[in-house]
């Protein structure tokens, strides 16, 4: 594979998206000058091709409170299964738009706004992605284990897979 940084724009954000793609749960970051950093569990709707997140969330929330505080955010990602990470930094910001609400809306967000698309509380986080790394090994946990047995042993550094950057 090419490094990312010699990838086109496009193919930067579509390797982002696959890196990303199945893992259904990731963590937001926000901050405020009370108290800091603070994370929270969230499913990612979806990734549009421009590398915009897109998160269900309620319009009136700490959450929604900290992003209008500071836009600032980080979203990390992790699938230890195919020891795929993931971190993101960028923008959010609270979005009430009927249509965009209406595209993105699935029957299984009932369980967080019983009265579905017409939940007056309900609005969408939008993460524009600035920057974002990533460590992936494709070997399974015995082959990395092994590795790391060797360069324990050989007194040399465990090389994991890739790592690496894309800015968007």
């Amino acid at each position: 594979m090419a490094e990312v940084k010699e990838l086109s724009h496009s193919e930067q954000i579509a390797f982002l998206k696959d890196k990303i793609k199945e893992v259904r749960v990731a963590m937001l970051t926000t901050f405020n000058d009370e108290e800091g950093l603070r994370s929270r569990p969230m499913a990612t709707t979806e990734m549009e091709n421009d590398g915009t997140l897109w998160f269900f969330t309620k319009e009136h929330s700490r959450k929604t409170d900290e992003v209008h505080q500071d836009h600032r955010v980080s979203v990390s990602y992790a699938d230890p299964n195919n020891n795929t990470y993931v971190s993101v930094q960028g923008r959010a910001k609270v979005v009430t738009d009927k249509a965009k609400l209406e595209e993105l809306y699935t029957p299984v967000l009932k369980a967080w706004f019983p009265d579905g698309i017409d939940d007056p509380e309900l609005a969408l986080l939008k993460v524009t992605i600035e920057e974002a790394e990533f460590w992936d090994s494709s070997s399974n946990k015995l082959v990395n284990g092994f590795r790391m047995l060797k360069a324990a042993i050989t007194g040399t550094t465990f090389e994991s897979g890739q790592h690496g950057t894309v800015t968007l």
